[in-house]
C-alpha cells in the first residue's frame, strides 16, 4: 500500500518537474528567437502555444496516473 502512494507521488512530481523544465526551456528559446528575428513573432507565438499545450497534457497525464494509483489504495 505504501508503494502505491510512493508511486503516485513520484508520478506527479516527475511529471511536474519535467513539465516545468520543458516550459522554461521552450519559453526562453522562443524569446531568444523573437529577439533575433522580430518579424517571425506571430509564427513563433503560435508554435509556442501549441508546444506548451502538449507539455501541459503530458503533465496532466502524470496527475491522472497518480489519481488512478490512489484509487487503488481505497
Amino acid at each position: 500500500m505504501e508503494l502505491i502512494a510512493l508511486g503516485a507521488g513520484l508520478a506527479v512530481s516527475i511529471a511536474g518537474i519535467g513539465g516545468g523544465i520543458g516550459m522554461g526551456l521552450l519559453g526562453g528559446k522562443s524569446f531568444e528567437s523573437i529577439a533575433r528575428m522580430p518579424k517571425i513573432r506571430e509564427e513563433v507565438r503560435k508554435l509556442l502555444f501549441v508546444s506548451l499545450a502538449f507539455i501541459e497534457t503530458l503533465t496532466i497525464y502524470g496527475l491522472l496516473i497518480a489519481l488512478m494509483l490512489v484509487e487503488k489504495i481505497n
